[in-house]
């Protein structure tokens, strides 16, 4: 929902009660969180618009308290500053036989920016990936993939390996979906948060 995180005071501290009666002094630090533009409405639009991106606008404005032309005017505004990227169908991966989810992560030699430049568009042609990111820590890159089956993460895996050259390749593959969601957390309070 390109929500920044800014620090908005000096570092403070809190004084908290532990099990033997003693207290000890926890800092922490508070946050805001902003959006780039907006207010409660929008928030509650985007909020909606995230749970079920097929609602009338007629819905939408009667469920946010507003008319139907400025509740327009607010999507179009929020579609425009690009916290609404597209209205889209969610669908079953294994009701189309792309039930097999795979996890690569990927660590490289070269960490020029033409590489990047040149992997990432290889990459993100390939149509068995879903998400590519770069990571901070111990890997470079990450993917997620999803094909039909075992033989076709075979045939995907060589077609990776044969793009560039790469230090490391591992794969590890999802045995169950827990939670899967495409809804973001809107977050409208002001609330401390430690430091540890």
């Amino acid at each position: 929902l390109n929500q920044t995180v800014v620090e908005t005071g000096a570092s403070s501290s809190q004084v908290v009660p532990c099990q033997s009666g003693k207290k000890y002094t926890v800092p922490y630090v508070v946050y805001e969180k902003t959006w780039p533009c907006g207010d409660a409405l929008d928030k509650k639009i985007v909020a909606l618009l995230q749970e079920d991106a097929s609602l009338s606008l007629a819905q939408i404005a009667h469920r946010v308290g507003l008319s139907q032309s400025p509740c327009w005017k607010r999507i179009q505004r929020l579609e425009k500053s690009g916290v609404i990227l597209k209205r889209v169908a969610l669908i079953s991966p294994e009701s189309i036989g792309m039930g097999l989810t795979v996890f690569v992560s990927i660590e490289t030699g070269d960490h020029s920016s033409a590489w990047l430049s040149k992997f990432a568009s290889t990459v993100t042609a390939m149509p068995e990936v879903m998400e590519f990111h770069r990571m901070a820590g111990d890997i470079d890159y990450m993917l997620r993939g999803a094909v039909p089956d075992m033989q076709a993460y075979d045939l995907f895996y060589k077609k990776l390996i044969d793009t560039m050259p790469l230090k490391n390749v591992t794969s590890r593959f999802s045995m169950e979906r827990v939670k899967s969601t495409t809804a973001y957390p809107i977050v409208s309070d002001l609330k401390p948060v430690r430091k540890r």
